[in-house]
């Protein structure tokens, strides 16, 4: 297994300098000098815009600047802002309300979705598979923002069951709200894989044998077919938390939460490059961590699979 880990850091590699080559690029293409954007609409000394251009590396071209980025990223340091500050330190308080949505949103993707999969699976074209189809369809097509600002009126506001907006009552009371906005598109892409998988395997040659040895109905469905079902469904899951880190610009603006998506959406907005590429760099390196672990819970749910 060892040798197999080993294999799919090495094709990390390629993949996360490619991602973060094309991350800088853009970034630093856009329109407008953001030195200038620091003064406003007051013009700066020559020799002052000249000494932070050099400061920032901003006279390099493009591959010596992100050849300086990649030997400050191997350190340890993202860099630093256009006002001097160290991308680490802003990104740092930003993680932790981050993280803690996304797992939310995760936690209801695994666990509800799951359990709406199967509970429709093991009832294919009865009432409640009915329901778990029309009900998740209808999530898929309702915008997340129309989503968000429905549940923050109706839970929140109305019915007073979670706060509406901040982190003050941290997690989980928070974060339940807004997780469970960002996870509903997720939960119910989870449902429909686990359903039509479960359904799938429930008519395979194996399940007939284990029935016919007088296996029990939860022993069938809870230590052979689901197993099996799963794994596209973990796929899809580890795949979806890399998303749920990067996507929570909207639920966070909804919901005023001062994570990693409102402050890119705002380092945009100042044209600070290097508080972007710092935070889409460390997505981009989680994304690749649970891409592996993900590859590795392949061989728990199916012994057949084998690491060369």
């Amino acid at each position: 297994m060892w040798r197999y880990v080993a294999r799919r850091v090495l094709q990390a590699v390629p993949v996360f300098l490619g991602t973060t080559f094309l991350i800088y690029a853009m970034v630093f293409a856009l329109p407008g000098d953001p030195i200038q954007a620091l003064a406003g609409e007051k013009p700066l000394a020559p020799s002052v815009v000249h000494a932070l251009r050099e400061r920032y590396n901003l006279n390099d071209p493009l591959l010596v600047q992100y050849a300086k980025y990649l030997g400050g990223l191997f350190r340890g340091d993202l860099g630093e802002t256009f006002d001097g500050q160290n991308v680490s330190d802003v990104l740092a308080g930003r993680w932790a309300v981050t993280a803690q949505l996304a797992l939310t949103a995760w936690l209801f993707e695994l666990v509800i979705g799951i359990a709406l999969g199967v509970w429709a699976g093991l009832r294919r074209g009865r009432l409640a598979d009915t329901l778990v189809l029309g009900g998740t369809t209808l999530v898929i097509a309702v915008p997340v923002f129309v989503l968000g600002y429905t549940a923050q009126i109706v839970l929140g506001l109305n019915l007073g069951l979670f706060p509406t907006a901040g982190t003050d009552d941290g997690w989980p009371m928070s974060y339940v709200l807004p997780g469970l906005v960002l996870g509903s598109l997720g939960l119910s892409y989870v449902a429909r894989l686990t359903r039509t998988s479960l359904a799938e395997n429930l008519r395979a040659d194996y399940v007939r044998t284990a029935r016919a040895k007088g296996l029990t109905k939860a022993r069938v469905v809870g230590r052979h077919t689901l197993r099996n079902s799963l794994i596209p469904v973990v796929t899809y899951l580890g795949v979806d938390f890399g998303s749920l880190m990067g996507g929570a610009i909207v639920t966070e603006g909804i919901f005023n939460l001062p994570g990693i998506g409102q402050q890119v959406f705002q380092s945009i907005q100042l044209k600070e490059g290097p508080v972007v590429v710092g935070a889409v760099t460390l997505l981009v390196l989680i994304f690749l961590l649970v891409n592996l672990l993900v590859d590795l819970l392949y061989g728990l749910l199916d012994p057949r699979i084998r690491y060369d």
